[in-house]
This record gives structure tokens, sequence and C-alpha cells, in this order.
């Protein structure tokens, strides 16, 4: 079964809804964008994997000024695997208060949940070293 347009578009506004409750602190609507059994896999920054939106609040309020002001988000593809895993692959760039600016990769896969499409999964990839080709 393929996506619909109407489901992409929900995909796409969940990927970008990510940033604006992060950068805005609001914890309390996680729900609205994770799934309650969610794995967020920020080992790559040495904070390991995170279950449950719960823990993934936690973390950020942990993180204090250290988080970024802001997340932006950019280069969203949406792809069905046969199986009918919906996985999304975007960008992310960083900006902390300090004006330091950092890049990542977003692997995600999502699923449609009675509320609406949700990340099940995510794994944060940081971009540290330029292509050298």
């Amino acid at each position: 079964m393929g996506l619909s347009v109407e489901d992409r578009l929900a995909i796409h506004e969940l990927v970008a809804l990510h940033g604006h409750l992060m950068d805005s602190g609001e914890f309390g609507r996680m729900d609205e964008l994770f799934c309650t059994d969610v794995l967020y896999d920020v080992s790559a920054f040495g904070r390991g994997e995170l279950r449950g939106y719960e823990a993934i609040s936690e973390a950020g309020l942990a993180l204090g000024d250290a988080n970024p002001v802001g997340h932006h988000v950019t280069n969203v593809c949406v792809s069905e695997d046969p199986d009918g895993t919906v996985r999304v692959r975007s960008k992310a760039i960083g900006i902390y208060a300090d004006g330091r600016a950092g890049s990542v990769v977003y692997e995600d896969v999502v699923r449609r949940e009675a509320t609406g499409w949700r990340i099940a999964y995510r794994k944060v990839v940081p971009r540290r070293t330029p292509l050298r080709p």
C-alpha cells in the first residue's frame, strides 16, 4: 500500500513540529511527536538510546543551556519499504545561543497511530566532516 499525498504531508509536518516543540521547551507535548515506545538514538553524542518520550524530555531538560536555540529541519525524504515500514531521512541544522551551528541527519521510522503519524525510532547522526571525494 503506497503512501497518499495526505500521509506524506502529515509526515513532513510531524518532522517539522519536532523543532518547534523542542525549541520552545514544550516537553509536555512529546506525545504529539513520538510513539510511547519510541527509541531515540543519540549514541553518537554519548547519550545512548532513550526509550519513551519522558526520557527524551528528561534528556532535553538535563542539557539545559547546551540545547540548540533553533532546530531547523530540511531535505525531508519519505520512503516506504516493501514490508510497509515508513522511513524518513532529513537534515537538521542546530543553532546555538553563542552563534555556533551544527548539522545532523535524522534517520526516522514513523508509524501511523490512532492519533496520527508518530516517530517510532529516531537516530541522530552528526555531520562532523565535509565531503571528501
